[in-house]
């Protein structure tokens, strides 16, 4: 097993040509920004880099060019988005033979074939036996919800099950996780307009969107809430607070290129079918993220 996963682990976007290609150059560029600002590792391939729509091959190569950044402390952590236990294998075997130190898996999410709590059980403790990576569970899927008890089970009955990305459910949600499961459990904030608040919570750490936005920032809040600075914590939590909520919902990664592009840093298109963002959206956003432009 790898040491514990901790700290800001900002999950990388995936930037996309018109025409649907990736541009593997720009997600360079967007790596390197987050590892400047002193970031702890990066995560590839999850609702921030539309991992639903990357082929397998196509996961592998950002895993290989964040390799070449990271040092050997620093993990990068691959989002496994597949409806089939034998996909999310599959997928989680292609990541591993990459060099990912960790996978990042999503429960299944069709409404009409959600499984129930074994089906579940299956699916996590399967991927366990057969991909041997540390699997952290990235609880998303509101119709499919994994249960504080449920990851309990899951720690401690499967190797390499170990942490969980708390989105569902807001930051009750990730105390009631981090309540059932500490100290055994790593559990990782992802409630972006909260942030900070989840920090003072004593999490391992956050695998969440706005960390990928403002990368230096998410670093000093984090070392701050560390060390106990309570105001500072607030104050850059307030500060990022109402930029953030332009961003979140449907079609979130149109959005947040498009603030990306207002910070003056390119993250190109998204994959079809997401690729209209109304004028009064761009409107909202640039208002909002213009005055923390530099």
């Amino acid at each position: 097993m790898a040491n514990m996963i901790q700290g800001i682990i900002p999950p990388i976007v995936t930037p996309f040509t018109k025409t649907g290609e990736v541009n593997y150059e720009l997600a360079e560029k967007e790596m390197v920004i987050c590892l400047e600002a002193g970031v702890h590792g990066l995560s590839v391939g999850g609702s921030t880099g539309e991992g639903p729509t990357l082929k397998d091959d196509e996961l592998a190569e950002p895993i290989k060019t964040a390799k070449k950044h990271l040092k050997e402390d620093q993990p990068v952590i691959c989002g496994i988005m597949r409806m089939r236990t034998q996909d999310a294998v599959r997928t989680g075997l292609a990541a591993k033979e990459a060099g990912a130190d960790a996978i990042m898996v999503t429960p299944t999410a069709y409404n009409v074939l959600v499984p129930d709590e074994e089906g579940m059980f299956d699916f996590y403790s399967t991927i366990s036996r057969e991909v041997q990576l540390p699997v952290i569970i990235y609880n998303v899927i509101p119709q499919n919800e994994i249960k504080p008890a449920l990851f309990r089970r899951l720690l401690d009955e499967t190797e390499y099950v170990r942490g969980i990305k708390q989105s569902v459910g807001g930051i009750q949600a990730l105390y009631a996780m981090k309540m059932m499961v500490e100290p055994d459990g790593w559990t990782y904030a992802a409630t972006d307009e909260m942030i900070g608040s989840c920090f003072e919570l004593g999490v391992t750490g956050a695998i969440s969107a706005i960390l990928a936005v403002f990368p230096e920032l998410c670093v000093e809040m984090w070392n701050c809430a560390q060390q106990g600075q309570r105001e500072r914590v607030e104050e850059i939590q307030k500060m990022l607070y109402y930029p953030w909520m332009c961003l979140g919902g449907n079609q979130f990664p149109i959005r947040m290129k498009y603030a990306l592009k207002v910070l003056g840093r390119d993250a190109g298109y998204c994959r079809s079918p997401i690729f209209h963002l109304p004028d009064e959206e761009k409107e909202r956003i640039r208002k909002a993220f213009e005055p923390l432009a530099r």
